[in-house]
């Protein structure tokens, strides 16, 4: 009986018209590696375009490298952290703006900034941020409230003062914006000296002292001449009579210079009654 036969009379098919079924073979499983941060964003762009896309990924990654072995390094230094602590994370000084001060019985009223604290490592540059946040007119008042700190950096500021074209004068502002008398040694002397007018408030004292060298032996010789040197000339740039230099020298400890001492060394140039 033929297939045709066994399909008339009911029959079931014993083969399929097409041959014996064969069974579909399991095809092989893969998982796909998984594609880099790279792949994932150069993926749809030509591969030139991709090349350079990957170029500049690691050239952006060697910068960030470069820079944070150069801030490694530079935080090595012994004195870097107290420089970056002192400019950024807390600044060893603080201000207070007073916009119509009056400075005294017979001073008028000016804007003034008022500057207590510490000097500290990074002084200049934050009372240079200061003045300018402030936009101090010349004529305007840095006034001070110090007992001092790093003497450089007390020049430095002194310096900035007067390229402002600002005055200085020795005091603290009160909750009611007055101006009130107060006290200004070692380093805070230099930063004083820099005012192109320098008030002197009554009551309120300059502190001068001998400055000390870190160095030993021949090398502590040689750094105090060359600090004195420095200082002199500074104090000489600023019209003040170098007696001020000789009574730094006289002792260890803060010495008080009286209203007439201080006038006679012409460091105080403008004396003012509180009122």
């Amino acid at each position: 009986m033929t297939a045709g036969d066994q399909q008339q009379n009911g029959a079931p098919f014993r083969q399929p018209p097409t041959g014996p079924r064969v069974a579909p073979q399991p095809q092989p499983s893969f998982t796909a590696a998984p594609r880099s941060p790279v792949q994932q964003v150069t993926d749809g762009y030509p591969a030139a375009f991709r090349w350079r896309r990957m170029a500049s990924v690691i050239f952006f990654v060697g910068i960030m490298l470069s820079g944070g072995i150069r801030a490694y390094r530079d935080l090595s230094r012994p004195d870097a952290w107290s420089f970056w602590k002192d400019q950024y994370v807390s600044p060893s000084l603080s201000s207070v703006l007073v916009a119509d001060a009056a400075l005294g019985a017979t001073g008028g009223t000016r804007a003034v900034l008022a500057v207590s604290g510490r000097i500290g490592p990074a002084a200049a540059i934050w009372l240079r941020e200061r003045i300018n946040e402030s936009n101090l007119r010349i004529g305007d008042v840095v006034l001070l409230s110090s007992p001092g700190g790093n003497l450089e950096q007390g020049v430095l500021m002194g310096e900035i003062i007067r390229a402002h074209g600002l005055a200085t004068a020795v005091g603290v502002v009160d909750k009611d914006g007055r101006i009130r008398p107060g006290y200004c040694a070692s380093a805070c002397v230099f930063t004083f000296a820099g005012g192109q007018t320098r008030y002197g408030l009554d009551g309120s004292a300059l502190g001068v002292h001998r400055f000390t060298s870190k160095a030993e032996g021949e090398d502590a010789v040689a750094d105090t001449q060359r600090v004195t040197g420095a200082i002199l000339g500074y104090v000489t740039r600023m019209g003040i009579s170098s007696q001020v230099i000789e009574a730094m020298s006289e002792t260890r400890d803060i010495r008080w210079l009286d209203p007439q001492e201080a006038e006679a060394m012409k460091l105080v140039t403008a004396p003012l009654k509180p009122l």
